[in-house]
């Protein structure tokens, strides 16, 4: 028999005493604290404040409250709110689509696509694309590219922050900061199911 799922009322409380206790082991006058024992006891409260902004989310939407709300509320746009926290039907199926990240180590491999495209290995990138992507990204569209976005924001400086990555429709899609010597942009890197490369953009920082 299947449990039933924790009511927002269950979560906040279990949320409430996470947090208190998290907050007791730091302020322990009996013993300096275990760094690490901290690291997780924050892990949990983490993890347990996500499924409670989650509930509070899918509630405000049943309540009649557009993305765009939220979105201004999370400091975000409302395709960003929608794509964490929406519940998209695949209308080829009617069913509701599956967000689940297939590929646990995407954002290394974007980083690693990424990393060879941007520093002029452009074929040792090129192994990794499907056949698609293979034959649009000629050495004429990757080269008129790179002088479209060093005319806006100049040279390449390097990869400023860690990996998001999320399932959008069939695709893994990974988006990673990159900093140029005249501002911030994020390079986008869409697997397909089979692993390969089938999606590379650069793109302002802004861009959803």
């Amino acid at each position: 028999m299947s449990e039933e799922p924790a009511t927002l009322r269950e979560l906040s409380a279990r949320l409430a005493q996470q947090t208190s206790a998290l907050a007791g082991a730091v302020v322990s006058a009996v013993a300096t604290p275990s760094y690490l024992d901290l690291v997780a006891r924050s892990r949990d409260v983490d993890a347990l404040a996500e499924q409670v902004l989650r509930l509070c989310v899918g509630q405000a939407r049943d309540a009649g409250h557009t993305w765009q709300e939220i979105g201004d509320l999370l400091g975000v746009t409302r395709q960003a709110a929608f794509q964490r926290f929406g519940k998209p039907i695949d209308p080829r199926t009617g069913e509701p689509m599956d967000k689940t990240v297939h590929f646990p180590d995407a954002g290394e491999r974007a980083t690693a696509v990424l990393t060879d495209v941007l520093t002029g290995h452009l074929d040792r990138a090129r192994k990794s694309f499907n056949a698609q992507v293979r034959e649009a990204l000629t050495d004429e569209v990757f080269g008129s590219g790179q002088a479209t976005v060093a005319g806006l924001v100049g040279a390449y400086e390097g990869i400023s922050g860690e990996p998001f990555v999320r399932r959008i429709g069939d695709h893994t899609v990974v988006d990673i900061p990159l900093s140029y010597e005249a501002g911030e942009m994020k390079g986008r890197v869409a697997f397909d199911a089979d692993g390969k490369v089938a999606g590379l953009f650069i793109l302002t920082s802004d861009a959803t």
